[in-house]
């Protein structure tokens, strides 16, 4: 493990934690894991912190079934992003008027990808949703295996009480293409982690 993408694994992480904040801040929906978390949280009772942890386990478990061993990237990205998000989430109001909310949530997409693609690039292990998409890549391609994650999360969530909306469809649909396009962007292999 070198310092560069030591450096380049945080790095990715924090922006990612500010990405996932500018989703949540409009409240126009999360992504489909957190809307999985949340579901599993409103239905059982179980605090959205132990819920996200076993949620999380279950991912990485599957992945690693699948081949894809966890690294020190996998508890660097829900450490740091965790920590990222509840730092910078108390800072910013939801906006009032459609059109700031509708800017923050596109503003979103960009910071979402550059901080997946740089975490993932560092090639030190996948967090929860990254995992389970990367471990069926190949072969479904990681854009797309990645939408059935987010869009799977999202339905099953969505079935147990989470609220979902129009920011929770564009993950689905939209952040697994934006991350592969990030990644090539950067020059970065967004596909192999170990």
């Amino acid at each position: 493990m070198t310092v560069r993408r030591l450096l380049q694994l945080v790095g990715g992480c924090f922006v990612l934690g500010l990405g996932v904040t500018l989703l949540l801040t409009p409240a126009l929906g999360s992504d489909g894991f957190s809307s999985l978390v949340n579901g599993i949280s409103l239905a059982t009772g179980m605090p959205f912190v132990v819920a996200n942890l076993l949620v999380s386990v279950v991912f990485v478990a599957l992945a690693w079934v699948r081949g894809l061993r966890p690294g020190v990237g996998t508890v660097v990205q829900i450490a740091i992003v965790g920590s990222t998000v509840s730092a910078l989430l108390p800072l910013l109001e939801e906006p009032e008027a459609w059109w700031t909310r509708t800017l923050m949530l596109v503003i979103a997409f960009p910071v979402l990808a550059v901080g997946i693609a740089l975490y993932l690039g560092s090639h030190l292990g996948a967090g929860p949703a990254e995992a389970a998409a990367l471990a069926w890549d190949p072969p479904v391609p990681f854009a797309w295996s990645y939408s059935i994650v987010q869009g799977g999360g999202a339905l099953v969530g969505w079935q147990l009480g989470a609220a979902i909306g129009p920011g929770t469809l564009a993950v689905i649909f939209l952040l697994g293409p934006v991350v592969a396009l990030a990644g090539r962007l950067l020059r970065l292999d967004v596909h192999q982690t170990s």
